[in-house]
Parts: structure tokens; sequence; C-alpha cells
């Protein structure tokens, strides 16, 4: 147990000294634009609740609610006897929000990855990432067995390359390789869009399948928040959407939407969902509750909100004699490149009462490292003039130069 418990501290010492280590902050209040963290209150601009509905009314009473007619625990795997009447709700209420024939949750959207490619691809077949999705898919993928195929950022031109190639490699004696896309919407650490229609038209021309997350934009961009898919008018054709109920939908969990034969064969084959325990149901009945509310009046209310929030922010760095892109997202990242200056600046903010940690390799690519801001509906202008004015007192107004 020594040399074990020497080697781990080892590796500890060189996390510190590459200021990439981490510790976890204990937050003794519920989500929102403010959070207490010892016994201080900070705003908090780190948040992806982006309606703000994690501590909203409606998503309480629907899980408690839940709680008292369904208990706690689902008891077992979906698979067994854990299939609780609010799971098949929410999957019915998604799949119509969606626009999709149905839709299949899972304990988180990492578990959603993890399960649902591996599950489709194997190592007969061909994987295009673009270079920025989320760790969750580049696991999954690796996990699949297939050959992985990485396209510059949105770079069309790379990825109708690794098309070409991929399109013209042999068939095998029972059928051609097959060859999945997956990129996300909105990125995640960059808050920038895909170009969806182009990757769609990409995808048909070389019959390639495509699979799109949909996390940062579900609840915020589109008809009804129903996210940059629809938006665009592409969703119909897209195998495979992903989400994740933790984010606008303030709740917790991920899903899959897409054909029934697409949901028919997840439940017999992808692993993290067959082998776990299904998750509380009191987080499918607040989900539930959040979708009615994006769909709403009060929803619309919230998204435009948090969008006018988003170009005020922009107004008030460019007040202070800096500048930041015009806002694609929720997500407006500073990208500062040092990993040490991120944390420093990310220090200087704390100081002010304003929480935006830093975020660093391995979440990003070294060199990369930022400030990644995220304004919710549930901030005040003077909460952004307040943010506004913190940029500019520790010299974090300056032009974005993502890597």
């Amino acid at each position: 147990m020594s040399s074990f418990t020497d080697e781990l501290i080892h590796r500890l010492a060189a996390l510190r000294e590459q200021h990439l280590f981490r510790e976890l902050r204990q937050v003794d209040s519920a989500q929102g634009p403010q959070i207490e963290i010892s016994d201080q209150t900070f705003l908090n601009f780190s948040s992806n609740d982006y309606l703000g509905l994690a501590n909203h009314p409606a998503l309480k009473a629907a899980a408690i609610k839940a709680l008292e007619t369904f208990g706690a625990g689902a008891g077992a795997s979906r698979l067994v006897c854990g299939s609780l009447a609010p799971f098949h709700e929410l999957e019915a209420a998604l799949a119509d929000f969606k626009k999709t024939e149905a839709a299949l949750t899972f304990s988180t959207g990492y578990a959603a990855a993890l399960g649902t490619i591996p599950a489709l691809i194997g190592k007969d077949d061909v994987i295009i990432l673009d270079k920025l999705v989320h760790a969750c898919i580049v696991d999954a993928a690796k996990l699949s067995g297939a050959k992985l195929r990485v396209f510059d950022h949105n770079d069309l031109n790379d990825l109708e390359t690794i098309l070409k190639w991929s399109s013209s490699r042999p068939r095998t004696l029972s059928q051609s390789p097959r060859t999945l896309i997956v990129t996300e919407s909105i990125f995640s650490m960059d808050g920038d869009c895909a170009p969806l229609r182009e990757i769609v038209a990409l995808k048909e021309k070389y019959g390639a399948w495509l699979m799109v997350d949909e996390a940062h934009a579900t609840g915020i961009i589109g008809q009804n928040g129903r996210g940059l898919a629809d938006e665009l008018g592409v969703s119909d054709q897209i195998e495979i959407q992903m989400g994740t109920l933790g984010k606008a939908l303030g709740a917790s969990g991920g899903y899959i939407g897409g054909s029934r034969a697409l949901i028919d064969f997840l439940v017999n084959r992808a692993r993290s969902f067959i082998f776990s325990t299904a998750p509380m149901p009191s987080t499918a009945a607040a989900a539930m509750a959040a979708i009615n509310i994006v769909q709403s009046v009060e929803g619309e209310q919230l998204r435009s909100q948090a969008w006018h929030l988003a170009n005020l922010l922009e107004h008030s760095v460019a007040a202070s004699g800096g500048t930041i892109t015009a806002p694609e997202s929720l997500i407006m990242p500073m990208i500062i490149g040092d990993e040490a200056k991120a944390m420093e600046l990310a220090a200087k903010l704390r100081a002010q009462n304003i929480f935006v940690p830093a975020i660093r390799y391995p979440t990003v690519a070294r060199g990369a490292a930022r400030l990644r801001i995220t304004l919710t509906a549930g901030h005040s202008a003077t909460d952004v003039a307040k943010l506004g004015a913190a940029l500019a007192v520790t010299q974090l107004a300056a032009p974005i130069n993502p890597p």
C-alpha cells in the first residue's frame, strides 16, 4: 500500500506543477445565479442551468410528487422491474419535443454516448469525429473498436476528405463498412455552432450515418427550444439525436432520440442502459416538468432573457475597451492559453465574488486554457454589468483567439 500511495502522491505532485490539479468545492446552496461556497456568496457564471430551471418550483413539485408515489429508487434495471411510469412518460414527451419517432433515457449523457456508439458501430467500421467533440463521445468511439478519424473543427473540406477515404474502403463478404459522423451542435467549450446543413449534405452524399449531440442547444435554440437541428430544418435527416436533461432542462440524465427501430435496438444492445439500475424516478418527473416549461410562454420568456443578457455582456465588455465575439450560444469563453494564468485570473474574479473556474487540459487542449463564461436566464442586467466591470479590472477584456 505504501508504494501505491507514494506513486499516487508523485502523480498528484506532477499535476500541481503543471497547474492541472483539481479539487472539489462544496456548494452549500441550490444552483442559481448566486451560489454559496465556504460561507461566501458568489455570482455564478459557470453553470449550464441556462434557463434557471434547476431550482424551479414546478420541477421541485414534480420531483416530490414522483418521490411520494414511486419512492426514492427504481429498484432494478429497466429491463428487470425498474421501468417505472415516469420514464415512459418522459420518453414520450422527449420524442414529441424533438419530433422523433421515439426516445430512450439514460442515467447520464455520458452513459447515453457510451451505450449508443459501441452498440451501433464495431471494429470493421469507421467513426469520424469533430476534433472538439465531448470526451464522452471520444471514449465511446474508442470503446467501439472502430477505426477512428478526426476532422479539424467544423472543417467541411477535411471531413469530406475522410469521407472519400472511408467510402472507398473495400466491402467485407457480409456488408460494406459503416461510417458514423459524430459532432455537437453547440460545442461545450467554445460555444460555437456546427455547420449541420453542410454536414448532413456530406453524410447523404457518402452514405454515412450522423449522430449530433444537442446538449448545449436543447432548450435554448430553435422553435420551443428544440435545438439547432430543428432551427436549421435538418432534424429529420439526422439518424441519432443525443442530448442531456441536466443543462437547460435543469434535471439529470441523458437521452437518445431517433427512429423506433433505433430505440428498440438500443434497449437490446446498449450496455450502459441494460446493465444500470434505472435512475431515480423523481429526476424523470422533474425533466418532464422542464420539457413542459421549455415549450410554454414562460420558456420563451426565459430564452429571450438569457439571449438578451448574452448580448448585454458583449456590449458591456466592449464598453470597457475589450472585445468579445457576438454570442452564438450562452457559452462565451475567454481564451487565456497558459494554465497558470487562467488559474490566476479565475482567482482574481473570485476575490470580487464572481465564480468562473478556469477550464484546463484535458477538458481543453494544452495551451488553450480559458475562462468559460455561461449566462442563465436567472442573471440580472446588474449581474452582467458587474461581470463586465470585473473583466476590465482583471484585464480580461481581450479578443477571443481560439487555438
